[in-house]
């Protein structure tokens, strides 16, 4: 065991004040908290930086002169009888930013209009000048069949539909799906990268050592078994502490940009943010978003998602190191690596590509076998547990994935401790179950 000790230190010590785990360490929550930062900072600085646009109708239809309603960032302005050509000299001349022409209609409905401009039209205006074209003509349809259209929009309805999710028991939990597909989706993913990301290092690391024929001055020292029982837990110390310092980094960047964002933009707080003293804690609760979310985090039991996400996260880690691990003492360089990766790969990407059926129907056949034959469950069962799942399906596939790797391992060494010594020779696979015969 010390010489497993000395191992892991030695794996641990030289990836992580390696410069690319320290690059990657701050680089990742950076961009984790990018997604987050980006699209306020663009919408803070659109906003303070944006002009009122200014917007000519020509409208020959005469079906849209009093549609359009101006606001503080942006004017229309209606030119009747103006021939759209000067409306296009003005808008280069600088008179107006856009023009919106409406051709005459050879029918009694006009279905289509144009709209100029020198530079790139925004989305947002796009989408409102065509959606309030599109209402007036839905109005003007309903008058002409003599329809009050205030009475047809008082009659729209939004639904709101819960959805409760009952045990044996008779007890009732309403359940946000939105929020678990994209839970679901989010740990599985994490799962998949960390396995594929890590375990690839440990199959880089031995392939190295065994092209730089260091391994052959270790291997007179310890036991091939403990050399790869080392790196594989060194090179998952170094996974984990990266995990926690993403934690970590990112959620301090989050605290810190919403503290600037409250110090600088305080329009920006929300009405249960607490701007001063006169704000109560009853205010608080009592605000509507705030509730929904109360909501959606009581739906969702932490407890059971972060211990099975840990559980999983270090035994599929595990099980595929140790394959990773095997078949790096099996290659010279990382080119004659893919034919043995293959293989342990496509159960990954089988259980990614079953994540999309498994979040629509969690409790499906196929989603419990998956979630419960080692090689998938490390992420199957992650896009699984939110959605609720048995503590004895937790447990039985917890039990069935140590037991898998406890078994690889023991395969996994035979491979290691004959194929670590090897240079020079193309493997197959009828030869390396021949040394898996071998005690």
């Amino acid at each position: 065991m010390n010489k497993i000790g000395l191992i892991i230190k030695r794996e641990y010590l030289t990836r992580v004040r390696k410069r690319s785990f320290l690059i990657m360490t701050f680089l990742g929550p950076i961009l984790l908290a990018a997604i987050y930062i980006i699209p306020i900072m663009l919408a803070l600085n659109s906003s303070s930086s944006s002009h009122n646009i200014r917007v000519a109708v020509v409208d020959e239809s005469h079906w849209f002169e009093d549609t359009f309603k101006s606001n503080g960032q942006h004017t229309f302005i209606t030119m009747p009888g103006q021939p759209i050509d000067s409306v296009k000299e003005m808008i280069k001349n600088g008179v107006f930013d856009m023009a919106l022409y409406v051709p005459p209609t050879q029918l009694n409905i006009p279905s289509n209009g144009v709209i100029y401009s020198l530079r790139q039209v925004p989305l947002e205006m796009e989408t409102y000048i065509n959606s309030a074209m599109q209402k007036e003509i839905e109005d003007q349809k309903l008058l002409a069949k003599g329809v009050d259209p205030e009475i047809v929009s008082g009659v729209k309805t939004n639904v709101n539909l819960q959805v409760m999710r009952m045990d044996e028991k008779g007890n009732e939990k309403e359940t946000f799906t939105q929020v678990q597909f994209m839970l679901g989706i989010i740990l599985s993913m994490l799962v998949y990268m960390f396995i594929i990301f890590f375990g690839g290092q440990v199959m880089q690391g031995v392939a190295e050592e065994k092209t730089n024929r260091i391994i052959e001055v270790i291997i007179s020292s310890v036991k091939p078994f403990q050399l790869m029982m080392g790196k594989i837990i060194g090179v998952s110390l170094v996974a984990l502490t990266q995990f926690v310092m993403w934690i970590l980094l990112t959620g301090a960047l989050y605290a810190g940009f919403s503290a600037f964002i409250g110090l600088s933009h305080p329009e920006m707080l929300s009405q249960g943010t607490v701007m001063s003293q006169e704000i109560t804690a009853n205010d608080i609760m009592g605000n509507e978003s705030v509730q929904n979310i109360l909501q959606i985090a009581q739906s969702i039991d932490f407890g059971t998602i972060i211990f099975s996400f840990l559980v999983f996260f270090v035994l599929g880690y595990l099980l595929y190191a140790t394959l990773y691990a095997a078949i790096g003492s099996l290659v010279d360089n990382n080119t004659d690596s893919q034919q043995f990766t293959l293989p342990i790969t496509v159960p990954l990407i089988v259980a990614i590509i079953s994540s999309f059926y498994i979040v629509n129907n969690p409790d499906g056949a196929l989603s419990v076998w998956l979630s419960m034959i080692p090689f998938t469950s490390p992420i199957s069962m992650m896009v699984r547990i939110p959605f609720g799942v048995p503590i004895w399906q937790i447990a039985l596939s917890i039990i069935l994935l140590a037991g898998t790797f406890v078994l690889m391992t023991w395969l996994a060494a035979k491979i290691y401790r004959t194929g670590i010594l090897m240079y020079g020779k193309k493997l197959s696979y009828k030869e390396i179950f021949k040394w898996l015969k071998y005690k």
